[in-house]
């Protein structure tokens, strides 16, 4: 194989040649009925494993051998005015299984191997169609690239040949993107390793592994414009190895020592792969030496076989395009990671409904606030399909919008509601809002038609909170009520969408009872002063889906409330004056004294005089200063001016704006909220 890569030329194979077409029912002496393909997208190889007999048959005439008539076989026109005979309308003989009946005319039984190596002789047409009737129809079975690949290997090893080599083009086109570069084409490899075996005379040269089988081919081959493979494969119909151009084609596309894996005679057929509009690949069909050699009819059944190949792997392809785009589009409206807020753990989980319906409309956000609380958010639009999806990710960027704002929970669900009603007349869906504050330990929760959440203490009991229903985002006119409940250190919060609870099998309140059941029993395994890890009860959540439950996508979040304790939060009232800094500085060091984080007064004392002085000079209400102890160390300024402070570099001839250029080189994080009342100033240093 040539190392030079050539860019592809637009006179290469990729225009079909005229002549007979595969694909073109008007070019093929066999045309079955055969169930629609269904694409997807993963990768195989070489050889698999079938049943049956071999077919054979004498119906065409090849040619001598010494032009296009070898490896081209005449094509008539089928008789449309006579009804052909479907392999459907064959009944299937008790104990057998229609798929598995060979093109010589018996049905094998379930279970027992067909011998190998022994054709069986074609009597009549039939046998042929039925073969590839069974054969179309184990490839349309696949739903993805590597079903197609294993069906087509099933399907004929051994019953047609006894190995098959299948490549791909690398990468290959979706669609009706043409593809640029050079074209190359790659071995679909398999581990799966036949069960049957040739007990009688060991194992024949051409009957073996895939690793074996494939160790004397090339993984790679470049398709070289121009070159023998390149006419083949534009030729699009099978031709047998030993005719002229074959003979040239093999050895370039299975390497150097693939001459190897050929046997003399007519017992080797390259087919190429054809799909909608280009061709994708090739297959080579390989017989042992000992076994009857390929005849004329074989080179129709191959070309059928690599037809319906063909174009359900470009429907797989297709298929597995989408699938990427609904899983992409799905991800990206969810959160890619949670925020890790002082005082709560936070675990989610998103299930979808299906493999085949993996976009939905349900939600889940955890958005850190002002203060050191936290808005927890989960939601369900109706529907599952891209316009649901797009629904959930105007509304999912709405509510961190209104979150931004400190709205109280009622406030945010109102303008939700009026968004949903400016997308559409039919824009409905249900939504959770809660704030959880850790250092009061309370939570404030508004509901908008959404199932209520379940409280887990830390004793195992399990509680569904009372939190008005309300009605759904989108309806109008209606208003939304908060309440505001306690939230105890070492509780569990469980915000979830009603795929969880609601199946054909059982209604929302069963299944919400069923919830509370299933959470007071996982607590119960970890005694009564151990709350169950947040992540693994996640896991026992979703096991309580049975078989028939998942009819919907799930969306679940979990928050366990840590609490930030009395004695490490410190609080103060300062008066808009010029006294106001020096007095920030001796009430942050004597309260870094007192919880023995004397090594940070230094740095504490330069930040805060710089930020409570800042707040002061403009302030016209006393200003707020508030430290809390956790992890790290965070202090809280806030004031009554509502606009933001900027980072900016300072001039030589400036006597300010050098204030926020320390906190920003000092901190360990450092941010600006506004409020509706103000704003908030905080900064973060690490504890030692």
């Amino acid at each position: 194989m040539d190392s030079t890569r050539v860019t592809e030329q637009p006179t290469s194979f990729e225009r079909p040649q005229a002549g007979i077409d595969p694909a073109d029912p008007r070019g093929a002496l066999l045309r079955t009925p055969a169930a629609p393909l269904t694409p997807g997208a993963a990768a195989l190889p070489a050889q698999a494993r079938s049943t049956g007999e071999t077919p054979s048959g004498t119906s065409v005439t090849p040619g001598d051998g010494s032009g296009p008539e070898h490896s081209q076989p005449a094509a008539a026109e089928p008789d449309t005015h006579r009804p052909r005979p479907a392999p459907e309308a064959i009944p299937a003989q008790p104990g057998t299984d229609p798929d598995r009946s060979g093109p010589g005319g018996q049905e094998r039984r379930t279970g027992q191997p067909a011998p190998l190596g022994r054709p069986t002789p074609m009597r009549r047409d039939g046998d042929r169609l039925r073969f590839v009737g069974a054969a179309t129809r184990r490839i349309a079975r696949g739903i993805d690239l590597d079903e197609i690949v294993m069906g087509l290997c099933r399907a004929t090893v051994p019953t047609f040949s006894d190995a098959i080599l299948v490549y791909l083009r690398d990468p290959l086109p979706v669609g009706d993107e043409r593809p640029t570069g050079p074209v190359v084409l790659r071995l679909r490899r398999t581990d799966r390793i036949p069960e049957e075996r040739d007990t009688e005379g060991g194992l024949p040269a051409l009957h073996l592994e895939p690793a074996e089988l494939a160790s004397p081919t090339a993984e790679l081959c470049e398709v070289r414009p121009g070159g023998a493979l390149a006419e083949v494969l534009r030729g699009v119909r099978p031709v047998f190895a030993d005719a002229p151009a074959a003979r040239a084609a093999l050895p370039e596309l299975l390497g150097e020592n693939g001459e190897a894996v050929i046997p003399a005679g007519q017992r080797a057929i390259l087919a190429p792969l054809r799909g909608r509009r280009r061709v994708i690949g090739a297959a080579v069909f390989l017989r042992r030496p000992e076994r009857t050699a390929f005849e004329a009819d074989d080179l129709l059944i191959a070309a059928q076989l690599a037809t319906h190949s063909a174009l359900g792997i470009d429907k797989a392809v297709l298929y597995g395009r989408e699938a990427y785009i609904a899983d992409e589009l799905q991800r990206t409206m969810l959160p890619e990671t949670l925020p890790q807020p002082t005082g709560v753990r936070l675990a989610s989980r998103y299930l979808p409904a299906a493999e085949t319906a993996r976009v939905g409309g349900d939600w889940y956000d955890a958005i850190p606030l002002p203060g050191s609380r936290v808005a927890l958010v989960v939601g369900d639009v109706m529907g599952h399909s891209m316009t649901s999806a797009a629904i959930m990710g105007q509304l999912r960027t709405t509510a961190q919008t209104l979150a931004g704002l400190d709205l109280p929970p009622q406030e945010v669900l109102h303008h939700l509601d009026e968004q949903a009603q400016r997308l559409g007349t039919d824009r409905m869906a249900t939504c959770l809002y809660a704030v959880y504050d850790p250092v009061s330990h309370r939570i404030t929760i508004a509901n908008a038609g959404h199932p209520p959440p379940v409280l887990l203490h830390l004793g195992g009991r399990a509680e569904v909170l009372r939190v008005p229903a309300g009605a759904p985002i989108g309806v109008g006119g209606v208003d939304f009520e908060a309440v505001e409940l306690d939230a105890p250190a070492g509780a569990t919060l469980l915000l979830y969408t009603d795929g969880l609870v609601e199946s054909r099998l059982r209604d929302v309140w069963t299944g919400i009872e069923q919830l509370r059941e299933k959470l007071a029993a996982t607590a119960q395994l970890t005694g009564p002063d151990h709350p169950p890890p947040l992540e693994a009860l996640c896991d026992e959540v979703l096991d309580m889906l049975g078989p028939g439950d998942r009819d919907d996508d799930i969306a679940l979040l979990a928050a366990r409330f840590d609490g930030i304790a009395p004695s490490d939060v410190a609080y103060w009232f300062l008066e808009p004056e010029e006294m106001a800094p020096g007095k920030a500085r001796r009430l942050a060091r004597r309260a870094l004294a007192r919880w023995g984080l004397e090594e940070l007064s230094d740095s504490v004392e330069l930040l805060v005089s710089e930020v409570v002085t800042n707040a002061v000079r403009y302030a016209s209400r006393p200003v707020t200063l508030r430290l809390l102890r956790t992890d790290v160390l965070r202090c809280e300024v806030g004031d009554d001016v509502p606009q933001l402070p900027r980072l900016r570099q300072a001039r030589a001839t400036d006597e300010g704006g050098r204030g926020l250029y320390l906190v920003n080189r000092m901190a360990r994080r450092w941010g600006a909220t506004r409020l509706s009342t103000g704003k908030v100033v905080w900064f973060e240093l690490n504890r030692g």
